[in-house]
């Protein structure tokens, strides 16, 4: 496998540039003097803003891209063999890597790499322990899933202690890192297009905690099931911690005397072994968040940051974009925008939302990929039947061609036969339309999903 030495730079392209996690590894590698290059199939934000920083892209993925002085290439794992561009680098004999395999290379360059991982909440976690590092003056490197408002964006190149990074589970990329330091903060089942099932999944993240070395140590969710089958034959230190979805407290780290302000925010008192209990104030809605919380302050414990440090920074922690993120108001309708596309996720953010006040609660819901959509068909129905109204976009197909025989109809009708009023447009223009049509002053609009269905949300107040 070719290697890449951040004392030696060399010619990279990215197949796929804009993604959030392809982005912030070109920019980390720009900064370290890297002549970068790639290409992406529409002009973004994010390329706009990797253009700014001096990096070449093209739009549209086409074999001339692909040039002789090229040293190695990036790939996401969307980029499949009749790629264009995977032809033209198979045919010039140009070294390749997946984004995951250059991330794990990446983190051997930090004394202390840690991986945030799990099926839900892997962004929120990541930049909770993020913002606590930075907040200590411990100067991280970030590469996060999301943009991240402290530093607004996904990426920040620190020090060479410190590497805080989210570990993605899907087609096993994660099992290429070289964490220090290690969270799992969930396990469900999803990415079913690659996992056979739940437990093939499992093992997928035995492996990663046994990726850790003997002075390492692995932050675990208590909540789940069978957890010693997934730590007992770890040679590395386990710290377990409560991941609040169960109505009994259990792990290492739990809460006490948890109350909820008018926004759903928590505050609660962190008890943990060997350190006196501290008392924390979130600025993020929802029990869920208390639990990423306390898996934060377990890393940050490890590194022996000081407790006024941590309490303060989980305190000031604002969220970033697409959790939950508060967009603005049209009209006295309240629009939020969340990344949720698993039913646990849903469940979740309109439970949350629940809590807070407001009239009827609409949802717009897009769908991501068909494989999900198909395999979680009536726990998507049931999640969605919290909200008032659901409002549903065309699946979004992402990386798959094969539609199953499923259709965002369908789902339309599990809903409906729950006596949820539930509606399908196949276009945005028509969705929009009916929103503003009907949601009226005092209600709460959630655009809900992994794809580009915020664009709603933005077309509604004028951005």
């Amino acid at each position: 496998m070719y290697q890449i030495d951040l004392a030696k730079p060399v010619s990279v392209y990215f197949v796929g540039i804009g993604g959030v996690s392809m982005s912030g590894l070109a920019e980390l590698l720009k900064s370290a003097g890297f002549p970068v290059s790639g290409s992406d199939r529409a002009k973004s934000d994010i390329c706009t803003h990797l253009e700014s920083l001096g990096i070449r892209i093209f739009y549209g993925q086409r074999a001339s891209n692909i040039t002789e002085d090229l040293d190695c290439a990036v790939l996401t794992a969307a980029i499949r063999e009749d790629n264009p561009e995977y032809i033209a680098l198979k045919e010039k004999g140009i070294p390749m890597l997946t984004r995951a395999q250059l991330l794990g290379q990446l983190m051997r360059n930090y004394r202390t790499p840690i991986a945030v991982s799990g099926t839900h909440g892997k962004t929120t976690t990541t930049s909770m322990v993020s913002e606590i590092l930075l907040q200590a003056d411990l100067d991280p490197t970030l590469s996060i899933g999301g943009i991240y408002k402290s530093i607004g964006g996904n990426t920040r190149v620190g020090g060479k202690d410190y590497f805080v990074l989210e570990a993605c589970e899907y087609t096993n990329s994660f099992l290429n890192f070289y964490p220090k330091i290690a969270l799992i903060l969930n396990i469900e089942e999803d990415h079913l297009d690659f996992f056979k099932d739940l437990a093939d999944i499992r093992n997928s993240f035995h492996q990663f905690a046994r990726l850790l070395p003997a002075d390492g140590c692995l932050i675990i969710n208590s909540e789940i099931d069978d957890l010693e089958e997934l730590t007992a034959d770890l040679p590395c230190r386990v710290v377990t911690y409560c991941g609040c979805r169960k109505e009994t407290p259990s792990g290492d780290y739990r809460p006490a005397d948890i109350t909820f302000d008018e926004n759903d925010c928590a505050s609660f008192t962190a008890c943990r072994p060997g350190r006196p209990d501290l008392r924390i104030s979130l600025k993020v809605s929802g029990i869920h968040n208390v639990g990423n919380a306390l898996a934060a302050l377990a890393a940050a414990d490890l590194l022996n940051i000081e407790d006024t440090v941590s309490a303060a920074a989980l305190g000031s922690f604002a969220g970033t974009d697409r959790r939950f993120e508060h967009k603005g108001s049209v009209g006295g309708v309240a629009v939020i925008d969340d990344y949720a596309h698993h039913p646990t996720e849903i469940r979740t953010t309109l439970t949350a939302a629940a809590a807070t006040k407001h009239k009827d609660l609409w949802v717009v819901f897009q769908p991501h990929t068909y494989t999900r959509t198909k395999r979680f068909l009536k726990e998507f129905a049931s999640a969605l039947s919290l909200a008032d109204h659901v409002v549903l976009a065309d699946i979004y197909a992402a990386r798959e061609t094969d539609t199953l025989g499923i259709s965002s109809e369908t789902l339309r009708e599990e809903i409906a036969a729950l006596g949820t009023d539930c509606h399908y447009f196949p276009s945005f223009d028509e969705i929009e339309n009916f929103l503003l049509e009907n949601c009226t002053k005092g209600d709460m609009l959630i655009t809900m999903g992994a794809g580009d269905v915020y664009k709603i949300g933005d077309f509604l107040l004028g951005k």
